[in-house]
């Protein structure tokens, strides 16, 4: 059987914090009904689904920081966030299904991309929803300390709230200085 592994992103659009990319080979016993693209999903479903998923699955996470996105851009930034995930797989698959028009490039990976790839294929569903959580997760943690920005209930998006606190409180090193708005504050 010809191994597949699904491979998505989360955090691109965010004024804050690293790209997560997941890359996810289900098993075969998997219950490929439940998984759909993450933003479809509430809070505790994506949470109980991600549980099942890695119970079920071969999956690996990669990420790149505020840093390499300032360095590189958000779009080469998160390639590289994918071909993190990508190489941690503990099986290399036989093909990999990207969402969105762009694959990382990767010596001796065959790669596909898949326009709303996260909408069609179960395992780039299933790749959204342990990116969506696992970033989250992060952004929740770091909204402790820098509780004035709402990042628990924002992700670090631009929303209003958001964005009036940048105005009052500044930027954290969490915040991309490159994103707009914030690059117009400077």
């Amino acid at each position: 059987m010809q191994i597949i592994a699904g491979v998505d992103e989360v955090g691109r659009g965010s004024l804050m914090g690293p790209v997560f990319a997941a890359a996810v080979i289900l098993d075969k016993k998997i219950n490929k009904k439940l998984l759909k693209d993450s933003k479809t999903l509430s809070k505790n479903e994506r949470e109980k689904i991600a549980k099942y998923i890695k119970q079920n699955s071969t999956w690996s996470l990669g990420k790149a920081s505020v840093k390499e996105i300032e360095k590189l851009n958000i779009l080469n930034a998160t390639l590289l966030a994918m071909k993190r995930a990508i190489l941690k797989l503990k099986k290399k698959p036989k093909l990999i299904l990207v969402d969105g028009n762009k694959t990382p490039e990767i010596k001796n990976y065959n790669l596909k991309s898949v326009v709303k790839g996260d909408k069609k294929i179960p395992s780039i569903s299933a790749a959204s929803i342990i990116a969506k959580v696992s970033r989250d997760k992060l952004v929740k943690n770091l909204s402790k300390k820098f509780n004035k920005y709402y990042w628990e209930t924002n992700c670090g998006y631009g929303t209003k709230k958001h964005l009036f606190a940048i105005k009052k409180h500044g930027i954290t090193i969490h915040h991309r200085k490159t994103f707009a708005p914030i690059s117009k504050l400077k």
